[in-house]
């Protein structure tokens, strides 16, 4: 794989390296706050092509009372981190609008987390 992918270093606040058609960020966004996901997310945004694919994989909240592990992470993110949080569906359908993406569908997996899958408009 390694004449396929490079591994850099950088702020992902800054910039995103482009040429990419998909990018991929795997627990990042539950890291931060609404304000700081979005500046992430348009960081993809700014050096994706229209059309292409965002996959965000974080744990999705579900509605409801009922016991979730997504909602206990929630309360750890809050002690853990400064503004992280897990986010619902309707969250993440959100931030994703705010930064310029279409959000398409979320892959429900046997992990704690789900793939959003999201485009860039």
């Amino acid at each position: 794989m390694q004449d396929r992918c490079d591994v850099l270093v950088g702020s992902f606040f800054e910039a995103v390296p482009s040429g990419g058609d998909t990018y991929a960020l795997k627990k990042v966004l539950h890291d931060w706050d609404d304000e700081r996901a979005i500046a992430i997310l348009r960081s993809c945004h700014g050096v994706m092509p229209d059309g292409g694919r965002l996959l965000v994989i974080e744990p999705v909240v579900p509605l409801g009372n009922e016991p979730s592990f997504a909602k206990l992470l929630d309360l750890l993110m809050l002690v853990w981190t400064p503004g992280g949080k897990e986010r619902t569906e309707v969250e993440h359908r959100a931030i994703l609008a705010a930064a310029g993406f279409e959000m398409r569908r979320i892959i429900s997996t046997a992990t704690p987390v789900s793939v959003i899958e999201a485009v860039r408009t």
